[in-house]
């Protein structure tokens, strides 16, 4: 036994020592070939460094080791951009060298990644998905021939914010905006009108559905930096998932399913929706394109606009609100111009959106400070390439942490201070050209529906301001209102904002 143990301590020293041996080997090989960066663990790497905020920490970081420094998260090797020069660099330069993807396993379940627009390996199959999103939902056309659907449905939300105010005082307004914009992309996809209540089983599950599973995903899986483990799923991370997508796969292929049904007994809508775009597609085959989209991969499509959609949008309008709300003056100011503007005769239009300069740069901000993806959704190295003076190996993943290159004081002045006033008469816009603001990301991979979101975004916001006076539940002054964060695949309030409500008179 004695024998034993010793030979235990023994083994443990010397792999101990084999083990910095080779780190120290690895430092010196690559010093002068890959980013600065802070020294990491045997075996974990840096991933004591990423933090319960990981936006916040890798900022730190690059403070201290510039705008471009190397991890190793367990056996994943990766790059951080945290700078507008280096973002430059990446998107305008490297693009399609860095145009793949780093899928988690959480993605991988029921073929997800492989069905998915933002997810999906770049190649024909995505591109064919790009190319349809781009042309049948998110382009002038469709937007524009949908606009009254819009219309009515921001009437049902204000409707509904307005009869909770009255139920129960207070709203939780992420909750509303979240449903209304759902029946917003549901129309567009689907042609059904105002599926979702509040009040129905179905428009609270979602709720929950969509805040858990980005929420479930953007927890660190010890698998994603381990991949011998995969197979061992030791935090149950694949079961997990295939329970949580079960609901909302079968909720997406009910709509495809009937759909299917209605048009094999001959059924034809009166407008041609994405649907019906995904079901008629013919793919050219000679240029790596299926001849068919699989109905797996459109119900998985379906239900990735319906999340990303929602999200994103219920939870930048959240953090608008929160901030007009602590800035009093401020909402003052997008009254006004409103008033101005729409004038209190009639109700907010889209075509008032170009007119509203204070309204726009409300939005703007809103979005450097809380871009609703802190980091955007990784990307990763097709090949081995050289980088502002660095060898980025192949299958590298890259981190662009837009949260820190808004905040950077070397583009903004006063750049914790919320300002909207830095935008007026100013040309920076989100749409992937100005590299110290990309909320949106850039390059191939910039979120394809940009447009929806930037004209939703104004819409929810400019038409709530107009018809309601808001503010806090008793209690709260506005600087005591807690901004806290909560880290997930978009950045949500820690503490969801509730609001009480009047109408304008």
């Amino acid at each position: 036994m004695e024998w034993t143990l010793a030979y235990t301590i023994w083994s443990c020293i010397t792999l101990g020592v084999a083990l910095l041996l080779i780190r120290k080997i690895f430092l010196v090989s690559d010093k002068k070939q890959l980013p600065p960066g802070p020294p990491g663990w045997p075996v974990i790497g840096n991933l004591l460094d990423l933090g319960g905020a990981p936006h916040h920490s890798l900022m730190s970081l690059s403070k201290k080791y510039g705008p471009v420094i190397w991890l190793r998260f367990g056996a994943v090797n990766t790059m951080v951009i945290s700078s507008a020069d280096a973002a430059m660099e990446l998107f305008k330069n490297h693009d399609l060298t860095f145009a793949d993807r780093k899928i988690i396993e959480a993605m991988k379940q029921d073929g997800f990644d492989q069905g998915s627009i933002g997810l999906s390996h770049y190649g024909p199959y995505w591109r064919m998905l790009r190319r349809i999103c781009a042309t049948e939902l998110f382009s002038n056309k469709p937007i524009k021939d949908t606009e009254t659907l819009r219309a009515n449905c921001i009437d049902k939300l204000k409707k509904w914010i307005y009869e909770e105010s009255q139920k129960k005082g207070s709203v939780e307004i992420a909750r509303f905006v979240a449903l209304g914009n759902f029946n917003v992309i549901i129309n567009a996809t689907l042609g059904k009108d105002n599926f979702l209540h509040p009040q129905s089983k179905e428009g609270t599950e979602f709720f929950r559905t969509v805040s858990r599973a980005t929420e479930f995903c953007g927890k660190p899986n010890v698998a994603d930096f381990f991949p011998f483990l995969r197979w061992l799923d030791p935090q149950g991370v694949k079961k997990k998932t295939k329970q949580m997508l079960v609901d909302p796969l079968k909720f997406a292929s009910g709509f495809v399913n009937e759909r299917i049904l209605e048009r094999q007994k001959g059924h034809k809508n009166s407008r041609k929706d994405f649907l019906d775009v995904m079901l008629e597609f013919q793919g050219n085959e000679k240029n790596g394109e299926p001849a068919k989209i699989s109905e797996t991969n459109i119900n998985i499509l379906i239900l990735e606009l319906f999340i990303a959609s929602t999200d994103t949008t219920n939870a930048t309008t959240e953090w608008a609100m929160s901030e007009l709300l602590r800035n009093p003056n401020i909402m003052r100011n997008v009254q006004a111009e409103l008033d101005q503007v729409v004038g209190q005769n009639r109700k907010f239009e889209e075509s008032d959106i170009e007119k509203l300069h204070y309204l726009q740069a409300v939005v703007k901000e809103t979005l450097r400070l809380h871009p609703p993806v802190p980091l955007l959704v990784p990307r990763c190295a097709r090949e081995n390439t050289e980088f502002m003076g660095y060898t980025i190996p192949k299958d590298t993943q890259v981190f662009v942490n837009v949260w820190a290159i808004g905040r950077d004081p070397a583009f903004w002045e006063d750049p914790l201070s919320f300002k909207p006033e830095r935008f007026l008469n100013s040309s920076v816009d989100f749409k992937g050209q100005h590299f110290q603001f990309l909320p949106f990301g850039a390059g191939r991979r910039m979120c394809a529906g940009m447009m929806l979101a930037e004209r939703m975004l104004h819409v929810i916001l400019g038409s709530l301001i107009h018809s309601f006076e808001w503010s806090l539940q008793d209690g709260i002054t506005p600087e005591k209102l807690d901004m806290r964060e909560r880290f997930g695949i978009t950045l949500r309030k820690a503490d969801p904002l509730k609001v009480i409500l009047k109408e304008r008179t």
